[in-house]
């Protein structure tokens, strides 16, 4: 028997006073998206109300005669549990749980819960149950007694579920064994990063706001290699975090050089500091890319947000200075006789239906022979193995058998160009 969807009424707190950043994403569209999220997490939205406050109330944080209108809003309306659109201290959820009776939880746990549900690797599930005790450290004595809240459903499943009982020592003992796990899968993880960089293989990484189509983007940019399998293909859902574990797949430029593709977890508003620290071992493969596509929906009316969100983690990971292509996707459903041009950084695309996926190619391309050196080699035949070594590596299918020697047109990285110049033929 199926389990029974949990009915969530959502709650948002709409700061009022000046103190609010001009960047905030605007109420409506952040509870829009705390309802996607609640979906997400598999629970049925049957309410929303929103409270403007020029503050939070320090016991109730929308205060407390907000919160008793919240108990009949409930019962009226069949709620099984609350969702808050803001991170809440551990008094806030006890607080409002003794009024309205009924299961407290805020945006934070409404997202780890969902990275609970999708982390398939061994890592990604180490990494959301890290954060996940991270964030209920500092709640251990603020909520008391709810702590110990057993039973299923959203905020108490996932590789975190465990009797929360579990006093300070028992989370930090095992924050500490996660720690020492996940140091160990890095290890792995740096040995295939050595591996793939010894193979001279450029990376191109696939970033920005959840649900943007990155996913879709990828599927269709793997198809332009030789060995294309659909079962290389990863899921690509109109939903938000889809996917979460970090995929590397084979690719082909026009001029048929092999790439890296490298698909990452899609970023969201409001994303909880934890859950960002627990991912940078994952997303540090940003950090190795040669070049960055930032995918962003087109359709969204909070893509420019959306866009700075998705920039603010990439600086927090370092990678902000990297070579980009913003990718504007879903063009398609855009209602527009003339798409927007495109510049040397700014393509718009629809990965569905394959709408300027060339163009993006051969800016890739373009991108990532920024720095080669287009050159015709001489080799003579006594160097057979420089020849091996330059086909193998750049894909090679130009060259011709001479009397002397190999014929080679070929965009050579700096590395090799200083290396062979000796070979280099005059024009």
């Amino acid at each position: 028997m199926e389990d029974k969807k949990e009915r969530a009424l959502l709650v948002g707190l709409n700061i009022t006073s000046t103190a609010r950043r001009i960047d905030d994403i605007d109420i409506d569209e952040s509870m829009e998206e705390l309802k996607e999220l609640t979906k997400a997490a598999g629970a049925e939205v049957v309410g929303s109300i929103t409270q403007n406050r020029q503050s939070r109330d320090a016991a109730y944080y929308i205060g407390k005669g907000k919160v008793e209108e919240l108990r009949a809003y409930c019962e009226s309306l069949g709620a099984t549990m609350v969702i808050f659109n803001d991170e809440l201290s551990g008094a806030h959820i006890r607080n409002i749980e003794e009024i309205v009776g009924i299961k407290v939880i805020d945006r934070t746990t409404l997202i780890l819960d969902i990275f609970a549900q999708r982390a398939l690797s061994k890592e990604g599930k180490l990494q959301v149950e890290l954060a996940q005790l991270k964030y209920r450290l500092p709640r251990l004595y603020g909520m008391g007694g709810e702590m110990s809240r057993t039973g299923a459903g959203i905020g108490t499943r996932g590789p975190g579920e465990q009797k929360l009982e579990v006093d300070k020592r028992h989370i930090l003992n095992k924050a500490a064994d996660i720690r020492r796990e996940l140091k160990e899968v890095k290890k792995n993880r740096e040995t295939q990063r050595v591996q793939r960089m010894k193979s001279n293989m450029p990376i191109v990484a696939l970033v920005g706001y959840t649900n943007a189509g990155k996913s879709t983007l990828l599927n269709e940019l793997i198809k332009t290699h030789k060995d294309y399998d659909a079962q290389k293909e990863v899921m690509a859902k109109d939903m938000l975090f889809a996917t979460l574990d970090v995929t590397l797949r084979k690719a082909l430029l026009p001029n048929k050089k092999e790439f890296l593709v490298v698909d990452t977890v899609g970023f969201v508003s409001k994303l909880p500091h934890d859950l960002v620290e627990a991912f940078k071992a994952t997303l540090e493969e940003v950090q190795y890319a040669d070049l960055i596509l930032h995918v962003i929906d087109a359709t969204n009316s909070s893509y420019e947000l959306q866009k700075k969100t998705t920039e603010s983690v990439l600086k927090e990971l370092k990678a902000d200075d990297k070579p980009t292509i913003l990718v504007y996707n879903k063009i398609d459903r855009l209602d527009l006789d003339i798409y927007p041009k495109n510049t040397d950084d700014v393509v718009y695309i629809s990965a569905k239906k394959g709408i300027n996926m060339e163009k993006l190619l051969y800016m890739i391309e373009e991108a990532l022979m920024n720095n080669t050196y287009p050159v015709t080699l001489l080799l003579p035949y006594d160097k057979g193995h420089i020849f091996s070594r330059i086909k193998d590596k750049y894909n090679v299918e130009n060259f011709e058998y001479g009397e002397v020697g190999i014929t080679v047109d070929v965009n050579l990285e700096e590395e090799d160009y200083n290396m062979y110049k000796e070979y280099i033929l005059e024009k």
